[in-house]
């Protein structure tokens, strides 16, 4: 790996790190239905690269963070073909929470994009 690559992976994990909890109370959210990890994880590989990066049991602190904060409930059910699984859906609070998340990500969307935009059109290449 060269160092111009190391320098990218470790920026990806930082911005991963920070968006993860986001993304998880979103996918649940939009569910229909309780989920559990690997499914939730299978809709992260879905939409593409970058937030899990194929690192499966990233997720599973994340959730239990999030649970111990109150944002999810679980429920663990027995299986048909394995162990019990642990299913999580999003509480009240988590929906709320959710909300002013969303609002700070845009906040901090519009923010990143118009600096990237002035040092862009001033010059600099992406």
């Amino acid at each position: 790996m060269t160092e111009l690559e190391a320098h990218l992976k470790k920026f990806q994990k930082e911005l991963s790190s920070g968006s993860v909890s986001l993304v998880l109370l979103a996918v649940l959210a939009g569910a229909d239905e309780p989920m559990y990890g690997y499914l939730i994880a299978k809709r992260f590989a879905d939409g593409g690269e970058g937030v899990l990066a194929g690192k499966q049991s990233a997720l599973y602190p994340v959730l239990r963070n999030l649970s111990a904060s109150g944002l999810l409930d679980s429920e663990v059910e027995p299986s048909v073909a394995g162990p019990p699984r642990r299913y999580y859906r999003i509480t009240a609070l988590g929906r709320q929470v959710l909300e002013q998340w969303i609002g700070a990500w845009a906040t901090t969307r519009d923010f990143v994009d118009s600096v990237l935009e002035d040092n862009t059109s001033q010059g600099a290449k992406p």
